[in-house]
């Protein structure tokens, strides 16, 4: 790709790019992941990089932090499995930059960078539950872990419904047919709240203002969108690295099936009312 053509590719990309709204980011997306993230965006493109191959590369990232983790004991290691989590973040948000700036977005990728991101965790549970010893605690970090999958999905389904409805009423995602078990059911997971979240749906396509309909949903569900946020792998990775720091990184997992349980019931329930709230 020519200079002058990657640039206006790049250019395009971020400044028409309304695949996420700041507004119910986290600060450190909003002041260090993504910017870092846009930094690299030129590099991959003039190499001719893949999203999926930034993907890899994030969960390589993932494991190395997960292998840091397992001498947590240890604050400069802990230290270390934080930067490398840090760093598999900000692949994780290039490869999508990189998929929409190129115009290789697709279901299929969204799954395999949903099975990396899921993956980098799973390494970081194994390497602490081996740290703390694997046979007292590893019924904890299965339990953590599967509570963890959980609200991921969800989180990242409600995220991409609200993204989707802010754009005026864009369809429903592709569904994936479940060739292979950990696809379906991921899928699955992803499109639980499908049905509860139709009857808004079908009054934006029924509307006769959809563009204004957007802009009164976009206002109502900004807050339970916000504290969704709360359920991003950035939120995680600051608590692994924090529960290290306290001594006790089962204080992570405790985490993960109590308080981040209510958060994700209580968004999902507040952005259900939200929808019920917007009129044309």
């Amino acid at each position: 790709m020519a200079r002058g053509e990657e640039k206006a590719v790049m250019m395009t990309a971020l400044a028409s790019d309304g695949s996420r709204d700041p507004a119910i980011e986290s600060v450190s997306n909003l002041w260090l992941i993504h910017p870092l993230s846009r930094a690299g965006l030129g590099w991959a493109l003039r190499r001719g990089v893949s999203a999926n191959m930034v993907s890899i590369a994030g969960l390589l990232l993932g494991i190395a932090s997960a292998l840091a983790y397992f001498h947590w004991q240890n604050p400069l290691w802990a230290a270390a499995g934080l930067l490398l989590s840090l760093g598999w973040l900000v692949a994780d948000g290039l490869d999508g930059m990189i998929a929409r700036a190129t115009g290789t977005s697709s279901a299929a990728g969204r799954v395999l960078d949903g099975i990396c991101d899921h993956g980098v965790f799973i390494c970081i549970y194994v390497s602490l539950a081996f740290s703390l010893g694997f046979a007292s605690w590893a019924w904890l970090a299965a339990v953590a872990g599967l509570f963890h999958a959980i609200q991921s999905s969800l989180y990242e389904s409600e995220r991409a419904r609200y993204h989707r409805r802010i754009r005026a009423g864009v369809g429903a995602p592709d569904r994936i047919k479940p060739q292979v078990t950990g696809v379906g059911l991921y899928d699955k997971v992803f499109h639980a709240l499908d049905r509860w979240a139709a009857p808004f749906d079908r009054r934006m396509a029924a509307s006769a203002d959809p563009p204004g309909l957007a802009r009164h949903y976009r206002e109502a569900a900004r807050p339970p969108m916000k504290l969704m946020s709360l359920l991003s792998s950035n939120a995680r990775a600051f608590t692994v690295f924090l529960a290290a720091v306290a001594g006790d990184p089962r204080l992570f997992w405790w985490f993960q099936i109590g308080p981040l349980t209510l958060v994700a019931i209580l968004a999902i329930f507040w952005h259900r009312w939200a929808e019920n709230r917007v009129r044309d």
